[in-house]
């Protein structure tokens, strides 16, 4: 499979840097961001909500300089009032996450920017979190493994699990395929969360696409410590391109294993940066 040659698509086909924003459910080649944000469930609503919205920016589903969705959409997706929401944007804005501009092009906008790697951040996290990371891979693999294969009997049938067709799928992938094998080393995480959210998205499970947001969540602060290599991100292109061609053949087993030891190898880096 040739590497296709692609521009770099806003998350969600929603999100513009140049102005408006699209219905959260727009059909975008990337991550819906409702099936990463989902209603607020508990009786912490505020906390939720910030912790749903930090999670969103933290992975970048939402990245640097783009614009959050208007807030009546904003308030419907997460289910909870336009008063709390506003709440929890000040508390991101506060805390230098996001601004707010005014005008007909203003909204609410994300101004984080991952931390550096650090090896002392990375040795933090692996004396506080030990059982943490181990249970968080274990859960990963779970539910990646799961989508790639749900998605590739999908693609058996021609269709994903909203009635979309195969050609809609095998152009998301490809796209997602293509911005991550060919990005930088300082956007690489970023892509390489797309690419796999936008796996479980096109499952059509909201489930299944919330569970791998969550996975990516709990290893987010490990995996950003990690220094990204220009040659970890060349070795890597293979095992990205391997788990496409499983999908898009329509091989569950093969896609499955191509994901399996995609995230063992990963896992692998980790603990070797841990030891």
């Amino acid at each position: 499979m040739s590497r296709p040659s692609i521009g770099f698509p806003g998350p969600a086909g929603r999100l513009s840097r140049a102005g408006g924003a699209a219905p959260a459910s727009g059909a975008g080649a990337g991550v819906d961001l409702s099936t990463v944000l989902g209603p607020v469930r508990s009786q912490n609503t505020f906390e939720e909500t910030v912790e749903r919205l930090l999670a969103v920016i933290k992975l970048g589903v939402v990245g640097r300089g783009d614009r959050f969705p208007p807030e009546r959409e904003l308030a419907a997706l997460l289910g909870v009032s336009r008063i709390t929401l506003r709440e929890a944007i000040g508390d991101l804005r506060s805390a230098g996450y996001v601004e707010s501009r005014r005008g007909r092009f203003g909204g609410t906008f994300v101004t984080y920017t991952p931390p550096a790697p650090s090896r002392v951040e990375l040795r933090r996290i692996a004396v506080e979190d030990a059982d943490k990371i181990n249970d968080a891979l274990t859960f990963r693999m779970a539910v990646e493994t799961g989508a790639a294969q749900i998605l590739a009997q999908r693609g058996e049938r021609g269709r994903d699990g909203q009635g979309r067709s195969g050609e809609r799928i095998r152009d998301v992938l490809l796209t997602r395929l293509g911005a991550v094998n060919q990005a930088c080393p300082g956007d690489y995480r970023r892509m390489d969360t797309l690419f796999h959210l936008a796996i479980a998205e096109l499952t059509g499970s909201s489930l299944l696409a919330s569970a791998c947001a969550d996975a990516r969540v709990r290893l987010n602060d490990l995996l950003n410590a990690i220094p990204v290599l220009q040659r970890n991100i060349e070795h890597t292109a293979a095992q990205h391109t391997a788990i496409v061609e499983g999908i898009l053949a329509g091989d569950p087993r093969r896609a499955q294993r191509a994901v399996a030891e995609h995230l063992d190898g990963t896992a692998a880096l980790l603990r070797g940066f841990l030891e």
